[in-house]
């Protein structure tokens, strides 16, 4: 199980930047992450469509819109 899942969609810039943030700081520290294409699923979408990125830590909202790499490492080491 994926302790991060960031939702997005293709063509979002925001998430390009978060993913990049998200792949550098799980990579870091060997935790497994997820990304889910929220186009896929209309109640996704429409739950989250003008938040994105969304991201989920261990199942728990952290963040939306951009993604802070000191408050996810943070996060993740607590």
């Amino acid at each position: 199980m994926s302790r991060v899942t960031m939702y997005g969609k293709p063509g979002c810039h925001l998430c390009d930047d978060a993913r990049e943030i998200i792949r550098a700081v799980c990579g870091e520290l060997g935790v497994e992450w997820t990304e889910v294409d929220i186009t896929q699923d209309d109640q996704l979408f429409t739950q989250y469509g003008e938040q994105i990125p969304v991201t989920f830590v261990d199942g728990k909202q952290h963040d939306f819109w951009r993604v802070d790499p000191a408050r996810l490492r943070k996060a993740l080491t607590s």
